[in-house]
C-alpha cells in the first residue's frame, strides 16, 4: 500500500488526545519524512515500510525529552497502530491521509 503523502494523526496519550501531522515518503522500504506538532517539526528516523506495515521513530523535547516509537498499518487513506512511549507503555493512534 502506498504511504507517501501527508497524514493527520491523532494519538491517545496519558495527557489526553494529541494531534500531529506527518509527511512521509517511502523509497524501497525506507520511510523518511517529518512529523510536526504544536509548531515544532522533527525528522523521523528508523522508518520502514513493508507491505501495509509501517514503523518510525521521532525524538521530542516537549512536554519532556522522549523517543516515540510508532508501528502501524495502512489501509487506503487511513492508518492505525500503536505509539510506544518507553517505560510509559503503548497507546493507540489513528491517521487519515490529508
Amino acid at each position: 500500500m502506498a504511504i507517501d503523502g501527508n497524514w493527520n494523526i491523532t494519538m491517545s496519550t496519558p495527557m489526553g488526545e494529541r494531534k500531529t501531522t506527518l509527511a512521509l515518503k517511502n523509497s524501497g522500504g525506507t520511510l523518511t519524512g517529518t512529523q510536526s506538532a504544536e509548531g515544532n517539526s522533527v525528522e523521523i528516523f528508523d522508518g520502514t515500510a513493508t507491505g501495509d506495515d509501517v514503523a518510525w521513530k521521532v525524538s521530542i523535547t516537549h512536554p519532556m525529552p522522549l523517543t516515540l516509537e510508532f508501528t502501524g498499518r495502512v489501509s487506503g487513506d487511513s492508518m492505525s497502530g500503536e505509539m510506544g512511549i518507553g517505560p510509559m507503555g503503548s497507546f493507540p493512534f489513528t491517521g487519515a491521509r490529508d
